[in-house]
């Protein structure tokens, strides 16, 4: 009989995380006809080339998963996430998805997104404490 030692690991390593994710992935790919996240990156630099925002996300499964949306404070509230959220979108259509799904944390960018269009169909109270952490969809086309 083997053995086998679980580990809480205070320091992970990128390489185990890289590989945990990428065996999830392989599985569901085994029971997804192959497919396999298909990650799109939109950002938003200065003349000199410098990051100050943009939008991590990706299409599976014909839907458009947003993960990450940030910009730094100076570029907040000049229309610059809508445009992020619209190419996203855009991209999305264009890759054969038809919904698109974000979270995002009550101190976070709520309002934001529901005036994109997109819709709350679960909040999770206490997450983190004295907050809500909300799951939103929107069809897309």
């Amino acid at each position: 009989m083997s053995s086998y030692k679980i580990t809480l690991e205070a320091e992970p390593d990128g390489g185990d995380i890289a590989a945990l994710e990428q065996g999830l992935t392989a599985f569901n790919a085994a029971h997804l006809d192959g497919e396999v996240p298909d990650y799109l990156l939109i950002t938003i630099r200065n003349a000199e080339g410098k990051l100050l925002g943009g939008l991590l996300g990706a299409t599976y499964v014909k839907w458009l998963q947003v993960q990450v949306v940030w910009m730094e404070d100076a570029l907040r509230g000049g229309g610059y996430g809508s445009q992020l959220m619209a190419l996203a979108e855009q991209e999305a259509l264009r890759r054969g998805c038809s919904n698109a799904f974000v979270e995002t944390f009550s101190f976070q960018a709520l309002p934001f997104y529901e005036r994109c269009g997109y819709k709350i169909f679960s909040g999770l109270p206490d997450f983190p404490p004295g907050g809500t952490r909300y799951a939103l969809t929107k069809e897309l086309g």
